[in-house]
């Protein structure tokens, strides 16, 4: 997901030193003195973490979205577990073929299960491409509206810094932190009390999808992840 928000810049995170002042050459004539240089002042740091494409998704608002999603393409997905398990169906049946099968006749079938896996796997990719697609845009949406509560919690609780370690990649690596720092949970709280949107009534558990076959085909097969 792209980052929709850039939060909170670093108001201060260490002691802040001043460098010697070279004195000025000594004029002939008296001048006034100058007065001295105020130090700056040290701004204690306090760091929060957010994994904040996780918490768009963790919100009743996000989870209430995904389960729409999912809804939307469960008949595609159906669709696909059929030529899979048809896919499977034609391999078992040529292995148990008896041995008097003509050699027209098998190689009639493996055209046929090599047409129908690769409309599987081109079937399987489209849906992943297109549900991602709808999923992404879901939840940016939810993001979007997810901002100004974090952007309120920081300030009220007086956070100088605000890390986003969604992924971390080529980002920030955070190797420790403090129990407490993270504050991802909390912005889910606050935000799902915010939208007033209830929680969606949990899926009713569906079953495992069907396991792509391995190609008895003699060929390099692929194997779809």
């Amino acid at each position: 997901m792209n980052r929709t928000l850039t939060l909170v810049s670093a108001l201060g995170a260490g002691l802040m030193t001043v460098a010697g002042i070279a004195q000025a050459p000594q004029p002939t004539t008296t001048q006034p003195a100058r007065p001295a240089a105020v130090a700056p002042q040290a701004v204690p740091a306090k760091i929060a973490l957010i994994a904040y494409e996780q918490v768009a998704a963790a919100t009743n608002e996000g989870q209430r979205a995904i389960q729409d999603i999912q809804k939307k393409y469960e008949p595609k997905k159906t669709q696909i577990d059929s030529l899979s398990a048809e896919v499977d169906s034609l391999k078992k049946q040529l292995q148990s073929a008896p041995a008097t099968l003509s050699d027209s006749d098998r190689a009639s079938r493996l055209r046929t299960i090599d047409t129908k896996e690769k409309q599987l796997q081109r079937d399987a990719e489209d849906a992943q491409t297109a549900y991602n697609a709808d999923l992404q845009e879901a939840l940016g949406k939810v993001a979007q509206k997810l901002g100004p509560t974090v952007v309120k919690y920081v300030q009220e609780n007086g956070y100088t810094l605000l890390l986003d370690i969604s992924g971390q990649q080529g980002g920030v690596s955070v190797m420790w932190a403090a129990p407490g720092t993270d504050i991802s949970q909390a912005i889910i709280t606050a935000y799902n009390a915010s939208s007033g949107v209830a929680a969606p009534v949990p899926s009713a558990p569906t079953p495992a999808a069907a396991s792509r076959p391995r190609s008895t085909t003699p060929r390099a097969s692929t194997t779809k992840k």
